[in-house]
């Protein structure tokens, strides 16, 4: 059973810095992608940040220049710093994985994962 276990987040106020981190554990074969969403209340859930397995990166515009994503293949983990944090940024933040697995024994194609969600909340 693959599981996503994320850990940091919490309240800071507008211009701090925080560091989230997702571990990946389980019957993993590889892992395609690795990334970021958020959703905050009344929107819908988006993309923050991604990263494939060759180093690729994208980012949302609205965090361009402020969060860094980085990842450990050989850890499967990935962490996100966030400097220069806005109000505006206050959401619910989810660890998401695209990957390939073993599944009741059985091979399990690109299927995407989700952590249960970290809350960062931004005061101004």
């Amino acid at each position: 059973q693959v599981q996503l276990v994320e850990s940091g987040g919490g309240l800071v106020q507008a211009g701090g810095s925080l560091r989230l981190s997702c571990a990946a554990s389980g019957n993993i074969i590889s892992i395609n992608a690795m990334g970021w969403y958020r959703q905050a209340p009344g929107k819908q859930r988006e993309l923050v940040a991604a990263v494939r397995s060759g180093g690729t990166t994208n980012y949302a515009d609205s965090v361009k220049g402020r969060f860094t994503i980085s990842r450990d293949n050989a850890k499967n983990t990935v962490t996100l710093q966030m400097n220069s944090l806005k109000p505006e940024d206050t959401a619910v933040y989810y660890c998401n994985a695209l990957l390939k697995s073993y599944r009741g024994g059985y091979y399990q194609g690109d299927f995407d994962y989700w952590g249960q969600g970290t809350q960062v909340t931004v005061s101004s």
